[in-house]
């Protein structure tokens, strides 16, 4: 099996890299950022403390959460419901960054993730991939864009799956701000590029120049034909 790690801060554009390049390889995708939004989901929509770490390790047993592909399209699953459209705004972001610092939690999610590449050709994406969960992925990346690009990305993207929804962009930069800050200085795997990792800013580039650089990247280090 051949495994591509991409790390990088919330709204770098990991997850729609990903999936291009899960097309044009014919790989599948995993995005490990929404195994950690579905933890959180699971707090916010049971209104259970998630800033109390014995709360939440109590809670984890009664948390079962499975990923499936259709038409290549990842889909998140919590205790069986279909929760893939709900948990990408602000207050599912900044949840799952405070529960993404607690060991007990990666350690619940690790196998998911690991199990995932043992049997798929993949393009998984988050924050440790090439450092704590896919240490000998074929290919590392670190993709990074200004917190002004990332933020209005994130607003875009979620208008446009909630177009009714009231969405400020000072909400999603704070938000961001902030899980920037708790994610890179956290003691347990804290976001930062693999030692190996190839570092990509793509505060300036178009999709296609971003998803042309990953492409020739990976194809120097990996026999791998596009589609």
């Amino acid at each position: 099996m051949i495994s591509v790690a991409i790390d990088g801060p919330s709204g770098s554009g990991k997850s729609t890299i990903s999936k291009l390049l899960a097309k044009k390889l014919g790989f599948l995708t995993l995005d490990t950022g929404a195994l950690y939004r579905a933890v959180a989901y699971y707090f916010l929509k049971n209104n259970i403390d998630y800033k109390t770490n014995e709360e939440v390790i109590k809670n984890l047993k009664n948390i079962d959460i499975s990923v499936c592909h259709d038409k290549n399209v990842q889909l998140i699953y919590l205790n069986g419901e279909d929760i893939t459209n709900f948990i990408r705004t602000p207050e599912v972001s900044s949840a799952a960054s405070n529960i993404s610092a607690i060991p007990e939690v990666r350690e619940f999610l690790i196998n998911i993730q690991r199990d995932f590449a043992k049997t798929h050709n993949v393009i998984m994406d988050g924050r440790d991939i090439g450092t704590i969960i896919l240490p000998n992925a074929n290919v590392k990346f670190f993709l990074t864009a200004s917190p002004e690009n990332r933020a209005k990305r994130r607003y875009n993207q979620l208008i446009k799956k909630n177009p009714n929804e009231k969405i400020k962009l000072e909400d999603i930069i704070n938000s961001m701000n902030n899980r920037d800050f708790n994610d890179s200085n956290r003691k347990i795997s804290p976001l930062t590029p693999a030692k190996d990792a190839i570092i990509i800013d793509n505060s300036s580039l178009s999709l296609k120049e971003t998803v042309d650089a990953f492409l020739s990247a990976i194809k120097e280090r990996a026999t791998i034909e596009t589609k």
